[in-house]
């Protein structure tokens, strides 16, 4: 009887804080950089976020109007929070049994369990797939800056925020798809670890390089997508792209609502003014029929398919899959087989409320693609411009890194982040196990948080240092050598990645010497490790210590550097307003 009164209260104080929460929004934004952290240019009262009638500027820092008329930003339904009926996997709204236990004491469908503390004595081998999403990141900066909430913590994911930004990795050598930094430094949250940072970076491919384009773009045209930050934005979005496209280009647009239809279906790219006309015509009404658009617009990729292009759906969509295929399972299954020959799939999301993160998430992973979350103009200028179409050409794919951990060095080991990207130890020398893409000039970076061990321990004797494997035989694999510490070694990071018309891996690795231990951490690691931290302090996370906002601001605005597009003044921002709702 007590647990029904207090989920009543709750189910009360939700409506209540919903009805509050537009005026609440506009009330809070100018305590934004009034502390005295730091300071700003001045764009308006809503710093960075200023949602009013200006003109979007790619040189404006305040370019966040999200509206399609120069109206200011609404975001509809005041009770549209995405707190209230976020959805699970199989995309059935869930409903917590209030009767039977209270909320957070067991992990309920779409929870992120974070990595824990492994003993390397035990296991002292690691193993994930990168991942260059950045849906995460700019799903939190929605909440906080536009709607003034803390962000739901599933989905804080942390490697999608550290990698949100560019770092200054070395460009790769000849004959190399990426680079590889590795560094090691005092943990800023506690006096007892050691942060070890690791960083890949991408080749750029030439204008010759880069291969013809084969896109669909399936369009998400049912009623939810009206709003002015769906739609419409994506309208304005689209029009980047299509600027970049030749006469190799081809351009396919299917959309769905309660029914399925062709819009374009292989137009050259030199024709923009009737690519961008079809965009412009589409309307938003009716159902979700999200498995039906898929399907089709496999079909038109398939129809139209080129060995020598690159063969890509582009989604676009608020999340809700509600007519015909709509389990995750099931669409999972089916863009898996798709991928397998050779069209992959990328995901653009817009708006929160019923948006499926978690689904798109997954969806997104199975079809060896990109996830982007667009929040705002300036947001689908930063993607449209740069990140979708460094992603659409792959360098290297199904790259998995392997972390071996020298016992007689570390003592207990924990990724921080990548939770839904580990895999089997195993898994490492399987190719038929998919792991992520790295696109042309993304670099990928990953952090560990280690204890080293109290007293040197003996470390295994060695007669050779690692080094890359042999020629593997004929349909196998690249031979990878057996695991042997030197003296100075601490861990041994190992690195598989195929060819993008390949089917084979190859292997490399690099060793972590005392030469990487730096006794102050360089700007990558700060600002990259300012952002694990700012995100394990918005899961609430086991493992943040003594992390704060402070220590977050600190180390961030000391590591700003250039900023030359204003990103990582934005994440400023979104710190600050994170401090003021934490209360």
């Amino acid at each position: 009887m007590k647990k029904s009164v207090i989920s009543m209260f709750f189910v009360v104080l939700l409506l209540f804080v919903a009805a509050c929460g537009g005026d609440a929004a506009k009330g809070n934004a100018t305590d934004i950089g009034e502390n005295g952290d730091y300071e700003t240019a001045d764009t308006g009262d809503s710093g960075y976020y200023d949602n009013s009638d200006a003109e979007y500027d790619p040189g404006y820092d305040g370019g966040y109007d999200n509206s399609d008329t120069g109206a200011p930003y609404e975001p509809g339904d005041p009770s549209d929070t995405g707190y209230e009926d976020w959805e699970n996997t199989d995309g059935e709204a869930y409903e917590g049994d209030t009767d039977t236990e209270e909320p957070g004491e067991e992990p309920q469908p779409g929870d992120l369990i974070e990595n824990d503390w492994v003993e390397t004595a035990t296991e002292n081998t690691s193993t994930f797939s990168i991942d260059v999403d950045t849906a995460s990141y700019t799903q939190i900066r929605n909440y906080l800056m536009n709607y003034n909430y803390m962000p739901p913590k599933n989905i804080v994911r942390i490697e999608e925020m550290v990698n949100y930004f560019d770092y200054d990795y070395p460009k790769p050598e000849e004959g190399r798809p990426f680079s590889v930094t590795m560094e090691m430094a005092d943990s800023p949250w506690r006096s007892d670890t050691k942060l070890v940072m690791f960083g890949l970076q991408g080749k750029n491919l030439d204008a010759d390089e880069r291969p013809s384009n084969n896109l669909v773009f399936l369009v998400d045209v049912s009623g939810s997508m009206s709003s002015s930050n769906k739609l419409p934005l994506l309208k304005k979005a689209f029009k980047k792209l299509v600027e970049k496209l030749d006469e190799n280009d081809k351009i396919s647009i299917v959309t769905y609502a309660s029914g399925v239809s062709v819009v374009l279906d292989s137009v050259s790219g030199d024709k923009k003014d009737e690519i961008n006309a079809a965009m412009d015509s589409l309307v938003a009404s009716g159902a979700t029929s999200g498995g039906d658009g898929l399907q089709k617009a496999y079909a038109i990729a398939e129809k139209n398919y080129s060995s020598d292009a690159n063969n890509r759906i582009i989604l676009a969509t608020d999340g809700d899959f509600n007519v015909g295929m709509t389990s995750t399972a099931e669409l999972v299954s089916y863009i898996e087989t798709e991928r397998n020959k050779g069209i992959f799939l990328t995901i653009l999301g817009f708006g929160i409320g019923n948006y499926q993160d978690d689904k798109m998430e997954q969806l997104s992973n199975a079809g060896n693609g990109n996830y982007f979350y667009v929040d705002s103009e300036k947001e689908a200028e930063k993607i449209f411009t740069f990140d979708l179409m460094g992603t659409m050409f792959t360098i290297a794919k199904d790259v998995k890194l392997q972390v071996v951990f020298n016992p007689a060095k570390i003592a207990k080991y924990r990724l921080v982040g990548y939770e839904n990207r580990v895999m089997n130890n195993q898994d490492f020398n399987d190719d038929t196990k998919d792991a992520g893409e790295i696109g042309a000039g993304h670099r990928v970076t990953a952090f560990y948080e280690v204890f080293l061990t109290e007293k040197p321990a003996e470390t295994p004797e060695t007669e050779t240092e690692p080094e890359e494997g042999g020629e593997p035989a004929e349909g196998e694999p690249a031979a990878e050598p057996e695991t042997e510490f030197g003296e100075d070694d601490f861990l041994v990071l190992k690195m598989r990645y195929k060819e993008p018309d390949e089917d084979i891996s190859k292997y490399m690795d690099t060793v972590m010497t005392s030469a990487n231990i730096l006794a102050e951490m360089s700007q990558n690691m700060g600002f990259a490790s300012a952002v694990a931290e700012f995100g394990m302090l918005l899961r609430d996370s086991k493992f943040k210590a003594d992390s704060s906002y402070d220590s977050v601001l600190n180390r961030a605005q000391a590591n700003i550097g250039e900023d030359k597009f204003g990103y990582r003044g934005e994440f400023l921002e979104m710190v600050e307003r994170a401090k003021s709702l934490d209360k």
